[in-house]
């Protein structure tokens, strides 16, 4: 990826140029010492004046009204505040006529931005003082008052925090009245300039030590760049969070997020006092100081995927190539290219009014439908649909180009949406509040209806990023969640009538990803590539959890790596300074997988045998464990020298009746209700009530007894077996009233016992104990839902 720099052969200021902002991406507009804010039409490349300012007004900030408290594709910005250094600021509007200039600071106002939401603004001066102001001008509040200049000013992404510089430091200050500020030393130099992106919520600085950091909120750096030639004068985001601009003298870098560099330009500028995103994060605008507007066009993205290339050439153009035979497609379209996507596939490309969909078997003919709103800022893709997320809403398409849903709930913000806070399956929606970081909302993608119960995924700590997995039925999605301790959790996502059962896998998590053909997960943590080979044993068999990972040092990636594709057995990484590596895991679990999900047990168990590795046969028994393949299950736990199991499940097989053997490995796993749920159903109460005598569950064994007004007398022999072997006295209020007026008769009870098992011979889904295990495809269902 790169800058592609255009400069004016004449320049149109004839001194300085202080600062630049977008309205559309074809207009832009500049303000100099000149005493001139000039019109840009990138269309036709012509150049008017907006507004002539009086002598005296010098510009040093200019910021638009935000695009965005509008609403609506057509909503344009037609205000802006210019902040200058005669300690006014000024309203403009589109037309130039100049609509308030008011008195604000002692000295230069140095900068001034408007909220997200457009209710206020901020304005920051050489006196030291940061003030709040009302959308028409009158003064709210003054948040600081400092001893030193603030150069530097931004809001946080609630608008309901300002960041501005300090000297050396940096503040975060809440609007609340009595909140303290969070404030910390940032640079060798005095700090000249800020940003804070709301949709990653990472910070970004540059100061006089000629460095560039980025921060988390809480003042921790993420990256601290090396030492320039120059200060680093100017700095910013792109919209969606992706991309930041850094300017110095005669220079212009583009940088990744996490702060490496993709590029670095050498324009003919002097130094760039402000830049400036477009609102669709392709162009970037800087304010040179010898008078030059610099423009500069973001190309050549690459994207990759399996044994395809995509990169973006020009503004409108793409080039496809296939690395197996080198074949190369070029594709052109009408408009500029906003974003692109290439996975499972299909590459799918937004230009600022249409958006084509390619299948990777058919480059010439794309699905293309038109866009509602012209700026999209993320397209996620699964196996079967995809979705597209703008400033007004996120919207799912099939890839013939048809809306499958629009999902929504109260308060969403959608123009903060990014790929850790939302993730999408063939069945599955899920995205994390803004409002409550804890509250993760879960929609189905067929209909874009809530899930389950309706009621959203609460997590105990606010989430820091979310990953559904992508293959298997939808009764089985697991959602990975890592929180603000960086904690790895992964939780049910379809869930009815009962508790969702969050279980944790692992801490200290940098990054995840999900496999794309088989349900592995893989992580970066705590200096360790980490493999879940099936991360569903959680639920399965606690104690083969840890029998089912791989791992391996980290060290060979570097420090802060990121995962940014899991395909097959192959990982790819990125380190930190922007080089990408891969690294392979063994095909052997991928291969399990497809196995599995086919059905095809007696292969499963062959290659098993035929790699002879423990943490392939433990994946193989916490497989058919859950899938009530009993047979196999046998097999698997036998090869991995688990005698009680093995034991277990053989006296599961003599059961006759399917339902009980279900529960009894629903035992197995560990899920006791989920096994007296199954018993109930399938109206085998007395198997219900000694699963509760046998888990020494006596108030549950009697309450269920006395329901179904059957057995009362068993429950109470052997709660009498019980008290007599461990010498007690009954204490039970319950127990106590019910064997005052029940004789407890053991012939009796043991020939009602009898009965039942007899009756359970007679059913008529009795199965021989050599299918045992199959059980019924609908009765599995059903359980794994429960589960």
């Amino acid at each position: 990826m790169r800058l592609k720099t255009n400069l004016q052969r004449e320049t149109k200021h004839s001194e300085l140029v202080s600062c630049v902002g977008w309205t559309t991406p074809e207009e832009l507009f500049s303000g100099a010492d000149d005493h001139l804010v000039l019109k840009w039409n990138l269309n036709t490349n012509e150049t008017t004046t907006l507004v002539k300012l009086p002598d005296e007004v010098f510009p040093t900030d200019m910021h638009w009204f935000p695009k965005a408290a509008g609403g609506g594709k057509k909503a344009v910005s037609d205000l802006f505040v210019l902040t200058s250094t005669d300690g006014k600021f000024h309203l403009i509007s589109k037309t130039g006529r100049v609509e308030k200039s008011i008195e604000a600071h002692k000295g230069a106002v140095l900068a001034g931005r408007w909220s997200f939401d457009g209710t206020a603004f901020v304005t920051a001066g050489e006196d030291g003082a940061v003030k709040i102001w009302s959308r028409s001008g009158m003064l709210r509040s003054t948040l600081t008052q400092n001893s030193m200049s603030v150069y530097g000013v931004a809001w946080g992404p609630d608008s309901d925090s300002v960041l501005f510089t300090n000297g050396k430091q940096l503040v975060i200050k809440s609007m609340q009245a009595n909140a303290k500020p969070t404030m910390w030393r940032a640079h060798d130099g005095v700090v000249l300039v800020v940003d804070w992106n709301p949709v990653n919520n990472l910070i970004i600085s540059g100061a006089e030590d000629c460095r560039y950091k980025v921060w988390d909120t809480y003042g921790r750096v993420m990256y601290n760049s090396f030492q320039h030639d120059y200060p680093i004068t100017s700095l910013a985001w792109t919209p969606d969070g992706e991309l930041f601009a850094v300017g110095s003298f005669n220079t212009l870098r583009l940088c990744d997020q996490a702060g490496w560099s993709y590029a670095l330009e050498k324009p003919n500028t002097g130094s760039l006092f402000k830049l400036a995103w477009s609102s669709d994060g392709t162009q970037v605008a800087g304010a040179g100081g010898n008078g030059q507007v610099l423009i500069a066009h973001v190309i050549e993205k690459r994207l990759e995927w399996k044994n395809f290339e995509a990169s973006v050439t020009g503004g409108k153009q793409v080039h496809v190539r296939n690395v197996m035979n080198d074949a190369v497609e070029s594709l052109d379209f009408r408009d500029r290219i906003i974003k692109l996507s290439l996975a499972f596939n299909h590459l799918v490309v937004a230009t600022s009014t249409q958006c084509y969909i390619y299948s990777v078997k058919n480059w010439n003919t794309p699905m293309i439908f038109d866009l509602k709103e012209g700026n999209v800022s993320l397209i996620l893709q699964s196996e079967k649909h995809f979705l597209l997320v703008d400033s007004a809403g996120l919207y799912v398409y099939s890839y013939d180009g048809r809306l499958v849903c629009s999902p929504r709930y109260t308060g969403m913000r959608a123009d903060i949406l990014n790929y850790q806070t939302v993730s999408i399956s063939n069945d599955t929606i899920a995205i994390r509040d803004k409002a409550d970081e804890k509250v993760i909302y879960v929609f189905d993608a067929q209909n874009g209806k809530p899930l389950g119960d309706g009621k959203p995924i609460t997590h105990k700590l606010e989430v820091m990023e979310i990953a559904l997995d992508q293959c298997g039925p939808a009764t089985e999605r697991r959602l990975a969640i890592i929180d603000k301790n960086r904690d790895l959790y992964l939780t049910p996502v379809r869930v009815f009538g009962t508790e969702r059962k969050s279980s944790k896998l692992g801490n200290m998590i940098q990054s995840l990803a999900w496999n794309d053909v088989s349900n592995m997960l893989a992580a970066l943590a705590d200096g360790k590539f980490t493999v879940w080979y099936y991360p569903n044993t959680i639920y399965v068999d606690r104690d083969l959890a840890s029998k089912t990972i791989f791992e391996k040092e980290a060290s060979e990636f570097g420090k802060n790596p990121q995962l940014t594709q899991f395909n097959g057995n192959h990982v790819i990484i990125r380190r930190a300074e922007g080089s990408i590596v891969s690294t392979s895991i063994s095909p052997h679990p991928c291969i399990l997988h497809s196995y599995v999900q086919s059905g095809r047990w007696n292969d499963a168990v062959r290659l098993c045998r035929f790699v002879k590795d423990e943490t392939l046969w433990s994946c193989l028994a916490a497989m058919s464990a859950y899938a009530k393949e009993l047979n196999t299950a046998e097999i698997a736990y036998a090869a991995i020298k688990e005698a009680e199991k093995v034991q277990f499940i053989v006296n599961i097989k003599d059961i006759p009746v399917k339902e009980a053997r279900n529960a009894e490995m629903a035992l197995l796993c560990g899920n006791q209700q989920d096994a007296e749920a199954i018993l109930l159903q399938a109206g085998l109460i007395f198997r219900a009530i000694m699963l509760n005598i046998q888990l020494y569950n006596w108030d549950r064994a009697l309450e269920l007894a006395v329901k179904h007004k059957t057995h009362v007398d068993t429950v109470l022999g052997y709660r009498k077996k019980y008290l007599v072997r461990f010498e007690k006295k009954e204490n039970n209020k319950r127990y106590l009233q019910y064997m005052d007026g029940i004789e407890v008769d053991w012939e009796k009870i043991e020939a009602k016992m009898e009965m039942e098992y007899q009756k359970e011979r007679e059913r008529p889904t009795v199965t021989s104990s050599s299918s045992a295990g199959t059980g019924g495809t609908g009765q599995r269902r059903q359980q794994r839902q429960e589960v």
